[in-house]
Protein backbone atom coordinates (compact mmCIF):
# COMPACT_ATOMS: atom_id res chain seq x y z
CA UNK A 1 0.00 0.00 0.00
CA UNK A 2 1.32 3.42 -0.95
CA UNK A 3 1.70 6.28 1.53
CA UNK A 4 3.03 9.80 1.47
CA UNK A 5 6.78 10.06 1.83
CA UNK A 6 6.72 12.56 4.72
CA UNK A 7 4.27 10.37 6.67
CA UNK A 8 6.48 7.33 6.14
CA UNK A 9 9.58 9.21 7.31
CA UNK A 10 7.74 10.40 10.42
CA UNK A 11 6.63 6.87 11.22
CA UNK A 12 10.25 5.77 10.91
CA UNK A 13 11.09 8.19 13.70
CA UNK A 14 13.01 10.71 11.59
CA UNK A 15 11.07 13.77 12.79
CA UNK A 16 7.57 15.26 12.75
CA UNK A 17 5.75 15.32 9.40
CA UNK A 18 6.36 19.04 9.00
CA UNK A 19 10.08 18.66 9.67
CA UNK A 20 10.24 15.70 7.27
CA UNK A 21 8.71 17.92 4.59
CA UNK A 22 11.58 20.36 5.17
CA UNK A 23 14.12 17.54 4.84
CA UNK A 24 12.55 16.47 1.54
CA UNK A 25 12.71 20.02 0.16
CA UNK A 26 16.35 20.24 1.30
CA UNK A 27 17.24 17.17 -0.77
CA UNK A 28 18.12 14.97 2.20
CA UNK A 29 15.84 12.10 1.14
CA UNK A 30 16.31 9.52 -1.61
CA UNK A 31 13.95 6.96 -3.08
CA UNK A 32 15.67 4.06 -4.81
CA UNK A 33 18.93 6.07 -4.90
CA UNK A 34 17.26 9.10 -6.49
CA UNK A 35 17.10 12.38 -4.58
CA UNK A 36 13.57 13.78 -4.26
CA UNK A 37 12.82 17.43 -3.55
CA UNK A 38 9.07 17.58 -4.13
CA UNK A 39 6.20 17.06 -1.71
CA UNK A 40 3.23 14.83 -2.45
CA UNK A 41 5.32 11.84 -3.56
CA UNK A 42 4.03 8.44 -2.48
CA UNK A 43 6.07 5.31 -1.86
CA UNK A 44 5.43 1.60 -1.40
CA UNK A 45 7.35 0.55 1.74
CA UNK A 46 7.36 -3.06 0.53
CA UNK A 47 9.15 -2.21 -2.72
CA UNK A 48 10.86 1.17 -2.42
CA UNK A 49 14.17 1.84 -0.66
CA UNK A 50 14.07 5.13 1.25
CA UNK A 51 17.20 6.74 2.65
CA UNK A 52 17.68 9.83 4.81
CA UNK A 53 21.10 11.48 4.72
CA UNK A 54 22.51 8.34 3.10
CA UNK A 55 21.09 5.85 5.62
CA UNK A 56 18.20 3.53 4.85
CA UNK A 57 15.15 4.09 7.02
CA UNK A 58 12.52 1.57 8.02
CA UNK A 59 9.53 1.63 10.28
CA UNK A 60 10.22 0.69 13.87
CA UNK A 61 7.87 -1.93 15.25
CA UNK A 62 8.19 -0.92 18.89
CA UNK A 63 6.72 2.48 19.65
CA UNK A 64 8.17 4.21 22.69
CA UNK A 65 7.12 7.35 24.52
CA UNK A 66 9.46 9.06 26.98
CA UNK A 67 8.95 11.92 29.43
CA UNK A 68 12.08 13.93 30.21
CA UNK A 69 12.57 16.66 32.81
CA UNK A 70 14.78 18.79 30.58
CA UNK A 71 17.63 20.75 32.15
CA UNK A 72 18.52 24.30 31.14
CA UNK A 73 21.29 24.45 28.53
CA UNK A 74 20.06 21.64 26.25
CA UNK A 75 18.54 22.19 22.81
CA UNK A 76 15.59 20.15 21.58
CA UNK A 77 16.61 19.90 17.92
CA UNK A 78 17.44 16.42 16.65
CA UNK A 79 20.39 17.92 14.75
CA UNK A 80 22.80 20.45 16.25
CA UNK A 81 25.28 22.30 14.04
CA UNK A 82 26.79 24.49 16.77
CA UNK A 83 28.02 21.72 19.07
CA UNK A 84 25.56 22.47 21.87
CA UNK A 85 24.23 19.77 24.22
CA UNK A 86 21.09 18.03 22.91
CA UNK A 87 18.25 16.45 24.86
CA UNK A 88 18.91 13.28 22.87
CA UNK A 89 22.25 13.04 24.71
CA UNK A 90 20.30 12.56 27.95
CA UNK A 91 18.04 9.74 26.77
CA UNK A 92 20.00 6.68 25.74
CA UNK A 93 17.74 4.20 23.96
CA UNK A 94 18.35 2.05 20.89
CA UNK A 95 15.32 3.42 19.06
CA UNK A 96 15.63 6.59 16.99
CA UNK A 97 13.53 9.16 18.84
CA UNK A 98 12.67 12.82 18.29
CA UNK A 99 11.37 15.56 20.62
CA UNK A 100 7.64 16.28 20.49
CA UNK A 101 7.58 20.04 20.04
CA UNK A 102 10.31 22.22 21.54
CA UNK A 103 11.52 23.91 24.68
CA UNK A 104 14.05 26.65 24.20
CA UNK A 105 17.58 26.22 25.50
CA UNK A 106 16.96 28.27 28.64
CA UNK A 107 13.67 26.59 29.61
CA UNK A 108 13.56 23.47 31.78
CA UNK A 109 10.81 20.92 32.34
CA UNK A 110 8.47 18.48 30.67
CA UNK A 111 9.44 17.26 27.21
CA UNK A 112 8.20 14.13 25.45
CA UNK A 113 10.33 12.13 23.01
CA UNK A 114 9.11 9.32 20.77
CA UNK A 115 9.63 7.32 17.59
CA UNK A 116 5.93 7.50 16.72
CA UNK A 117 5.40 10.08 13.97
CA UNK A 118 1.61 9.94 14.18
CA UNK A 119 1.82 10.68 17.90
CA UNK A 120 4.03 13.72 17.20
CA UNK A 121 1.50 14.98 14.66
CA UNK A 122 -1.48 14.52 16.97
CA UNK A 123 0.13 16.11 20.02
CA UNK A 124 1.59 19.12 18.20
CA UNK A 125 -1.38 19.90 15.93
CA UNK A 126 -3.27 22.98 17.21
CA UNK A 127 -6.70 21.35 16.80
CA UNK A 128 -5.96 18.94 19.67
CA UNK A 129 -5.41 21.81 22.10
CA UNK A 130 -3.01 19.96 24.40
CA UNK A 131 -2.38 22.25 27.38
CA UNK A 132 1.09 23.12 28.64
CA UNK A 133 1.58 24.51 32.13
CA UNK A 134 4.55 26.69 33.03
CA UNK A 135 5.98 28.12 36.23
CA UNK A 136 7.37 31.56 35.40
CA UNK A 137 9.58 33.76 37.58
CA UNK A 138 9.48 37.41 36.56
CA UNK A 139 11.44 40.52 37.44
CA UNK A 140 8.98 42.98 39.01
CA UNK A 141 5.67 42.73 40.81
CA UNK A 142 2.74 41.63 38.66
CA UNK A 143 -0.58 43.30 39.36
CA UNK A 144 -4.14 42.09 38.79
CA UNK A 145 -4.58 44.17 35.64
CA UNK A 146 -1.55 42.55 34.03
CA UNK A 147 -2.74 39.08 35.02
CA UNK A 148 -6.11 39.82 33.42
CA UNK A 149 -4.35 40.94 30.23
CA UNK A 150 -2.51 37.62 30.05
CA UNK A 151 -5.75 35.73 30.67
CA UNK A 152 -7.67 37.50 27.92
CA UNK A 153 -4.86 37.51 25.34
CA UNK A 154 -2.01 39.86 24.49
CA UNK A 155 -0.40 41.01 21.26
CA UNK A 156 2.91 39.35 20.47
CA UNK A 157 4.34 40.54 17.18
CA UNK A 158 1.33 40.41 14.80
CA UNK A 159 -0.65 37.86 16.77
CA UNK A 160 -3.13 37.94 19.67
CA UNK A 161 -2.70 35.02 22.04
CA UNK A 162 -5.69 32.87 22.91
CA UNK A 163 -7.12 32.98 26.45
CA UNK A 164 -4.79 31.50 29.07
CA UNK A 165 -5.12 30.35 32.66
CA UNK A 166 -2.94 32.52 34.90
CA UNK A 167 -2.40 32.26 38.64
CA UNK A 168 -0.10 34.30 40.89
CA UNK A 169 1.91 31.83 42.99
CA UNK A 170 4.12 34.31 44.82
CA UNK A 171 5.23 37.93 44.93
CA UNK A 172 8.31 39.16 46.80
CA UNK A 173 8.56 42.94 47.01
CA UNK A 174 11.95 42.79 48.73
CA UNK A 175 13.47 40.79 45.87
CA UNK A 176 11.18 42.49 43.32
CA UNK A 177 10.05 39.24 41.71
CA UNK A 178 6.78 37.50 40.92
CA UNK A 179 6.05 33.84 40.24
CA UNK A 180 3.14 32.85 38.03
CA UNK A 181 1.59 29.64 36.77
CA UNK A 182 0.49 30.01 33.15
CA UNK A 183 -1.39 27.37 31.16
CA UNK A 184 -1.74 27.67 27.38
CA UNK A 185 -2.63 25.30 24.54
CA UNK A 186 -0.75 27.10 21.79
CA UNK A 187 2.85 26.51 20.81
CA UNK A 188 4.17 29.72 19.31
CA UNK A 189 7.93 30.21 19.41
CA UNK A 190 9.01 31.53 22.85
CA UNK A 191 5.36 32.34 23.53
CA UNK A 192 5.46 32.57 27.34
CA UNK A 193 8.49 34.85 27.27
CA UNK A 194 6.86 37.11 24.67
CA UNK A 195 3.56 37.20 26.58
CA UNK A 196 5.37 38.37 29.71
CA UNK A 197 7.38 40.93 27.74
CA UNK A 198 4.09 42.34 26.43
CA UNK A 199 3.13 43.37 30.01
CA UNK A 200 6.59 44.80 30.60
CA UNK A 201 8.03 41.93 32.62
CA UNK A 202 11.26 40.05 31.96
CA UNK A 203 11.38 36.29 32.51
CA UNK A 204 14.10 35.25 34.94
CA UNK A 205 13.29 31.54 35.00
CA UNK A 206 10.90 29.35 33.02
CA UNK A 207 9.91 25.75 33.75
CA UNK A 208 7.28 23.62 31.99
CA UNK A 209 5.67 21.61 34.75
CA UNK A 210 2.97 19.79 32.78
CA UNK A 211 1.96 18.59 29.33
CA UNK A 212 -1.76 17.92 29.56
CA UNK A 213 -2.16 16.29 32.98
CA UNK A 214 1.28 14.67 32.86
CA UNK A 215 3.78 16.36 35.16
CA UNK A 216 7.47 16.00 35.99
CA UNK A 217 7.26 16.55 39.75
CA UNK A 218 8.55 13.02 40.44
CA UNK A 219 11.48 13.36 38.04
CA UNK A 220 14.68 15.14 38.97
CA UNK A 221 16.12 17.53 36.40
CA UNK A 222 17.78 15.42 33.69
CA UNK A 223 15.86 12.24 34.57
CA UNK A 224 13.38 10.49 32.28
CA UNK A 225 10.81 7.69 32.29
CA UNK A 226 8.56 5.87 29.85
CA UNK A 227 4.99 7.13 29.56
CA UNK A 228 2.25 4.78 30.70
CA UNK A 229 -0.18 3.52 28.09
CA UNK A 230 -2.97 5.51 29.78
CA UNK A 231 -0.87 8.69 29.53
CA UNK A 232 -0.29 8.19 25.81
CA UNK A 233 -4.06 7.78 25.33
CA UNK A 234 -4.74 10.95 27.34
CA UNK A 235 -2.62 12.97 24.94
CA UNK A 236 -4.01 11.53 21.72
CA UNK A 237 -7.74 11.41 22.49
CA UNK A 238 -9.72 13.50 20.00
CA UNK A 239 -11.26 16.72 21.32
CA UNK A 240 -14.96 17.19 20.62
Amino acid sequence: MEERLQKYLAECGIASRRKCEEYILQGKVEINNNIVTELGIKINPQKDKVTFEGKEVKKQNKKIYILLNKPIGYVTTAEEQFGRDKVLDLVKVKERIVPVGRLDMYTSGALILTNDGDFVYKVTHPKHEITKTYTVTLKGIVNKTEVEQLRKGVIIEDYITKPAKVKILKTDEEKDISRLEITIHEGKNRQIRKMCESIGKKVIALHRSKIGNIDVKDLKIGQWRYLKESEVKQLTVEKN
